[in-house]
């Protein structure tokens, strides 16, 4: 049961993170990191791994002096879902 909950997060946060990728107001470094984040959400790997790997991304870009605020609210929207994937 709870790997479709963590499937339903994963598939909101690629929601999210296309709409960075897809923003042209946003820095290519920041695009490049959302990307990123996208293709290890799609692997098949462990939930717990998937989500704190891109956490660890998603926290170095919203710290970038030069995100623009509307990206980083949608990666800490991004970064509150996926500390709430479980095991």
């Amino acid at each position: 049961m709870p790997e479709d909950k963590n499937d339903q997060i994963f598939e909101s946060c690629t929601e999210i993170l296309a709409q960075i990728i897809n923003d042209t107001s946003v820095p290519r470094n920041i695009r490049k990191a959302a990307e990123n984040s996208t293709n290890i959400l799609a692997k098949d790997e462990e939930p717990t791994i998937k989500a704190s790997t891109v956490i660890s991304i998603l926290d170095d870009i919203s710290n970038d002096p030069n995100i623009p605020i509307h990206a980083r609210i949608l990666v800490w929207n991004i970064l509150s879902e996926l500390e709430s994937v479980k095991d």
